[in-house]
């Protein structure tokens, strides 16, 4: 429904049938499903290059710092190491990267990408562009700044609390 405002523009006014009434117990199974959402939309996106999901945060951020330890890599992108070293082994096995022995320290194996990686870079940034602006279709710029500064606030608080101090026992 439109109305017009004190200067005579058309301004949208919200039906209050419109209004969702959320409470803090629908926020985790909205970001999750989000963030699933965003996951598949890339993924699907990224389908034809080879790439299977994860392994363009593997790309992007040998891109940024080549030559990683596995170890490093795992906790750069938030995965525990049996998780990182299969990821590897199957990226190696595709050619997007290759393990090589440290030059200094022969005991240290570190995690480059190959050409075929690098050259998978601009097709991931693209895929994550065209998610992003899928995502927040109809979103004014500044309600995009809101969401991310919100979003990495919670990111912030998850990463530096533990959550057993707030559930609550039947003690």
């Amino acid at each position: 429904m439109a109305k017009k405002n004190k200067d005579g523009k058309k301004t949208k006014t919200i039906k209050k049938k419109d209004q969702a009434e959320y409470t803090l117990a629908d926020l985790s199974p909205a970001l999750t499903q989000a963030a699933r959402s965003m996951r598949t939309t890339i993924t699907r996106n990224l389908g034809d290059s080879g790439l299977y999901a994860g392994q363009d945060g593997v790309i992007l951020a040998l891109a940024e710092e080549d030559g990683l330890p596995a170890g490093g890599l795992a906790n750069k992108l938030g995965v525990k190491a049996p998780t990182i070293t299969r990821t590897i082994g199957r990226m190696e096995a595709q050619g997007f990267v290759e393990r090589r022995t440290d030059a200094e320290d022969a005991r240290l194996t570190k995690v480059y990408l190959t050409e075929t990686g690098r050259n998978t870079v601009e097709r991931i940034n693209a895929s994550i562009q065209a998610c992003d602006a899928l995502a927040t279709r109809g979103f004014s710029e500044k309600e995009i700044r809101t969401a991310v500064r919100l979003l990495k606030a919670i990111d912030s608080n998850l990463l530096a609390g533990s959550p057993e101090e707030y559930i609550q026992s039947d003690e």
